[in-house]
């Protein structure tokens, strides 16, 4: 109740704001519906209620801003129709339609109460920013880039960008690390957030710590799962999608959903509908190698098993041929060593019979020169001093000469020496 202050009439607080709470109330009783961006959500665990802060913006600033709150039966239920509607909850930075009341508390001041929100608005926003960096992408004429990468024939080093604690994660390494071809993978885990408002950011800085050791990896696979269709709007974004498409190796998704396709899995290398589809879709690679490979081999070997069975077979033949025809020169050279044994045997015979009588006219012959028998037939030796005398200039007057004839010796003085005149 006003009172008297110095001759001015006085309010308190509480009556100001008692006093418009009865002006609003009575101006609007009804509920209405109000179009805005959600820019926090201010979701409180302990007491299940929200109090999310909304604003309209204009050209980036805001122009407007209020409080509003959400109670805890109308959250859960509102947050269960845009999961079933839109594949995520609610959460900050969206826009949406509300129905909702005017509500003015003394002591929490003026409040929006979101009665309901249709998840529909939300979803042709989300759907509008997806066609929007779509469009924005084939302008800057980036949308396939990332596709006409080449990945290696064997993609064995795999850079994964994923929770550590995700489902999706383990399913991924244990089809890879554990398949029954022992096809050998080598992957490095860069951890990193995978849906909220901190998921773009993160997944780009890890993206830029691969880009940094690119050359160690052939593939970067984005494995997403357990977490259902919740939560997929970062893979819409623009910036995500551009780094994407820009990577200089082939990026693979697999982020575990079923439902229309994000941009990150459009503009990717490749992707799959699971993380162990993903996995699959690698051991393929391997596939499609090793198989021609063992269809080769299995050629190689029956064409080498056969190969070999005609050549042992020529070659027996051959050696049963070499067999004959040796055999057939070896008995044909048998019989002519045998004949030339024997005519060598009979030459042999011949030539010992000339030599033995050539050796005997030759004994006979040395008989004959024998000093013995030339002194029979009259001849005789003069000696001087016990050497031959050969000549009469050997010899001078008075020298004594012993001469051997058949019967003995003769000495004699040499008185004269005469020279032949012929």
């Amino acid at each position: 109740m006003a009172e008297k202050i110095n001759d001015k009439t006085v309010f308190s607080l509480l009556e100001v704001t008692k006093s418009i709470q009865n002006t609003l109330n009575d101006r609007y009783k009804s509920s209405f519906w109000v179009k805005a961006e959600m820019n926090k959500l201010n979701f409180y665990k302990h007491s299940g209620h929200c109090y999310p802060e909304l604003v309209e913006k204009k050209d980036g600033k805001v122009i407007a801003l209020l409080k509003s709150y959400l109670w805890k039966d109308d959250y859960f239920r509102i947050n269960a129709k845009f999961i079933e509607t839109l594949h995520e909850p609610l959460k900050d930075g969206i826009k949406i339609l509300f129905l909702a009341k005017i509500t003015f508390d003394p002591s929490h001041g003026l409040s929006l109460w979101i009665m309901d929100i249709d998840p529909s608005y939300t979803l042709g926003d989300l759907e509008r920013e997806k066609q929007e960096t779509i469009y924005q992408l084939r302008s800057e004429g980036i949308f396939e880039k990332n596709k006409t990468l080449s990945l290696p024939l064997l993609p064995q080093r795999i850079a994964i960008i994923s929770v550590e604690t995700s489902k999706g994660y383990a399913d991924f390494i244990k089809v890879i690390g554990t398949n029954s071809w022992g096809y050998k993978f080598f992957w490095c885990l860069f951890p990193s957030l995978l849906q909220g408002d901190n998921a773009v950011q993160s997944i780009i800085d890890q993206l830029e710590r691969i880009r940094k050791v690119r050359h160690h990896f052939d593939v970067v696979a984005i494995i997403r799962g357990g977490g259902g269709d919740v939560g997929l709007s970062c893979f819409n974004t623009y910036l995500l999608s551009k780094t994407i498409a820009l990577f200089p190796i082939p990026v693979i998704t697999g982020i575990g959903h079923a439902t229309n396709e994000t941009v990150t899995e459009m503009i990717s290398f490749a992707n799959a509908i699971t993380p162990t589809k993903l996995a699959e879709f690698l051991l393929q690679k391997f596939h499609n190698f090793s198989i021609p490979v063992q269809s080769a081999e299995k050629k190689i070997f029956e064409k080498t098993t056969r190969l070999l069975g005609e050549e042992k077979m020529k070659f027996a033949a051959e050696t049963k041929l070499f067999r004959s025809v040796t055999d057939n020169i070896f008995n044909m050279k048998k019989m002519t060593v045998s004949q030339l044994k024997e005519k060598l045997q009979l030459q042999s015979l011949l030539m010992t019979k000339n030599a033995l009588t050539e050796m005997t006219g030759i004994e006979k012959n040395v008989a004959n020169m024998s000093p013995a028998n030339v002194l029979k037939r009259g001849y005789s030796i003069t000696l001087f001093n016990g050497k031959s005398v050969t000549g009469i200039s050997q010899v001078k007057e008075g020298d004594i000469l012993n001469t051997i004839v058949h019967e003995g010796n003769i000495v004699s003085i040499v008185n004269s020496t005469n020279k032949n005149n012929a």
